[in-house]
């Protein structure tokens, strides 16, 4: 039996009235969870058909998931880009059973066209000797799930339309697509070809230009800027911090895992060509960069304005900065989770225009005029 992990076993598409037009699960059979109903009775156990899908998909005709000019996703036809799950055993890897990431691109008839599994390239994800000796001694294995989830990629993207291919720099065709793995620290551009064309991390110290960017720690949704927003052509990325890595030993973590640590989060905005740090939003330092922290979920999006807007998914804040940093909109939300441990995190939250939704009649907006700090004070009961 396989415990399903952060994965779910299809994908569904659905018009405004709730009518169903498009599904996939037909990537493999996989056996259900077994659980107890409210009668107390077993439950489970039933072999269907499954997507394996798990933190990201993307449907042609927008590679970011949103707003962009000229970038209408694809609702009646076209590809869909899936992150998904393997289990195998690669020797190159572990002797550990994997819970590898595999990536395949679904077309409009259901019918597997492309795909990448993450294990069979590991020569090119610029681990060092220490890193790989690592993954394979001490990769974090589930016995529940029996399988080791050795990168939990937690991204994948069209890499779209972009200056950079246009001026001549094939490692940015449009085509190709660009992966995060949260535990090993590092993001790539996938070629067609299955070939790691472009890469960052998982050692930051390996180039002046990386180093002065700083080590990036358990990044999430990465992602090139599109062509019509401001900063198009630049990597933006939310740069969790927390935990993750490989082969930094340390007296905390002699066996290599985890062993870059950051208790503080940034959102970066990078050239990457040069990996020059373009824009950067972070709080402070000291006890101060606390303020800022979601070491899981998270994401960031380029606004038309030339805003950015900014989801701090671990306490279910979302808000818009001006390019000088100052915060004009926030949003915390009012949802929590009936989980054993309660929540309202946010895994990802975008901006969309009212022209996306013709359905609704566009809200009246207002503009909300911060107190004056000083002299405010909460009226007394």
């Amino acid at each position: 039996m396989r415990d399903p992990y952060q994965e779910s076993v299809i994908l569904k598409q659905f018009d405004w009235q709730g009518n169903e037009v498009w599904s996939f699960d037909r990537l493999e059979q996989v056996v259900t969870e077994e659980i107890e109903n409210e009668d107390g009775e077993t439950e489970g156990l039933y072999t269907v058909w499954g997507a394996r899908i798990h933190h990201d998909w993307q449907r042609q005709g927008n590679s970011v998931g949103y707003y962009a000019p000229d970038a209408e996703p694809q609702v009646d036809s076209g590809s869909t880009l899936i992150l998904g799950h393997k289990n195998h055993v690669n020797l190159d890897v572990s002797d550990k059973r994997l819970e590898d990431d595999y990536i395949y691109e679904v077309n409009w008839d259901g019918e597997i066209t492309w795909d990448w599994t993450a294990s069979e390239h590991i020569d090119e994800m610029g681990f060092s000797e220490e890193a790989r000796n690592s993954i394979y001694r001490s990769v974090g294995f589930n016995e529940a799930r029996q399988s080791a989830d050795w990168l939990h990629i937690n991204s994948a993207t069209y890499v779209g339309p972009n200056k950079w291919y246009d001026e001549g720099d094939e490692r940015f065709h449009p085509d190709h697509i660009m992966i995060s793995s949260r535990t090993a620290s590092f993001i790539a551009i996938i070629a067609r070809d299955g070939s790691i064309a472009w890469r960052m991390g998982p050692d930051y110290r390996t180039t002046p230009e990386l180093a002065e960017l700083g080590q990036i720690i358990g990044q999430h949704n990465p992602h090139i800027i599109q062509k019509g927003l401001p900063g198009a052509g630049n990597l933006l990325v939310f740069d969790n911090g927390g935990r993750s890595g490989y082969g930094f030993s340390n007296p905390a973590r002699p066996d290599g895992t985890n062993s870059l640590t950051r208790d503080s989060s940034r959102v970066l905005e990078i050239n990457p060509v040069t990996f020059e740090k373009i824009w950067e939003y972070s709080v402070g330092g000291g006890t101060e960069q606390f303020q800022f922290y979601s070491w899981y979920v998270s994401n960031a999006q380029r606004l038309p304005n030339g805003n950015t807007m900014v989801n701090e998914g671990m306490d279910g804040r979302v808000f818009e900065l001006t390019p000088e940093k100052e915060i004009v909109w926030e949003y915390v939300s009012p949802f929590f989770s009936d989980d054993e441990v309660v929540t309202h995190r946010v895994y990802r939250a975008y901006r969309l225009p009212y022209e996306w939704i013709p359905q609704l009649v566009p809200p009246v907006e207002k503009a909300v005029i911060p107190p004056n700090l000083s002299t405010f004070r909460v009226p007394s009961q």
